[in-house]
């Protein structure tokens, strides 16, 4: 056992062919184990993720098959995001109270936009499972910059010359919009109900607007026993950026077989 991680009978991987087999796979009770990205295809005979445990599936690996899946309390099956559209066909399922799939996007940051989130195609031949849960909402919105400060104004003598007002602060950034949800297709059992499946598909939160400037101090005599000239007002500050709008929403289809 390593990092969370069980392996029986270990990985079996041809020589230069993208698909990886295993007999079993297992992720300890309250770990995170991700997966390797050497191969884009892993064939498993049994997937067990415990309660509060994790698995990460990287952004390399489009496809995952399954003999017998089993999630644990609170479990997660969390999918990077990428362009490529993610596939598990999973033979049996056993999904215990609170256990999820998530293919959410990743939120935008000041450097990079936000990602949608990541398609997925589930197909589950027999399924055993108070709620399916999945999440697939968008990253949310990069923020707005913070708007630059005003500078200082000019200060005065004690008996000569004037103050200068400060200058205003800079508008903060408009945040940008969120991304859109991912494209979600399901292939479940014919008595499996349909009341039973949450799927969220939302498009990602606008991001916030950056804050204002401050304005700069206006203009003041230093130092001055007797005599002080006037003092100027200060800059005003900079108003807050815009939110950015939501991503669109993704969408959901489900067949039954």
């Amino acid at each position: 056992m390593r990092n969370g991680l069980m392996i029986t009978a270990g990985l079996v991987s041809a020589l230069g062919s993208s698909l990886v087999m295993a007999q079993t796979i297992s992720v300890e009770p309250h770990s995170l184990m991700r997966l390797p990205s050497n191969a884009s295809v892993l064939q498993l005979d049994r997937l067990q993720v415990a309660d509060y445990g994790t698995l990460l599936i990287p952004a390399g690996l489009t496809e995952v098959q399954v003999g017998q899946l089993v999630m644990g309390h609170e479990s997660r099956i969390a999918i990077v995001p990428s362009a490529e559209p993610f596939k598990l066909q999973v033979k049996q399922g056993e999904l215990a109270t609170g256990a999820q799939i998530t293919a959410r996007g990743a939120p935008g940051t000041f450097e990079k936009g936000p990602l949608p989130g990541r398609s997925l195609n589930l197909r589950v031949e027999q399924l055993n499972a108070d709620v399916l849960s999945i999440d697939a909402r968008g990253g949310a919105g990069s923020p707005g910059y913070v708007g630059l400060d005003g500078g200082n104004g000019k200060d005065p003598g004690c008996t000569w010359g004037s103050a200068s007002r400060g200058f205003d602060g800079d508008n903060g950034g408009n945040g940008h919009d969120g991304a859109p949800g991912a494209l979600v297709r399901l292939e479940l059992p014919q008595s499996f109900p349909d009341e039973r499946v949450k799927v969220n598909v939302q498009g990602g939160a606008g991001g916030l607007g950056g804050e204002g400037g401050r304005g700069g101090k206006g203009g003041v005599s230093k130092g001055c026993l007797v005599y002080r000239a006037d003092g100027a007002k200060s800059g005003k500050n900079g108003e807050k950026g815009q939110s950015g709008a939501v991503g669109p929403a993704g969408a959901v289809s489900v067949r039954k077989i």
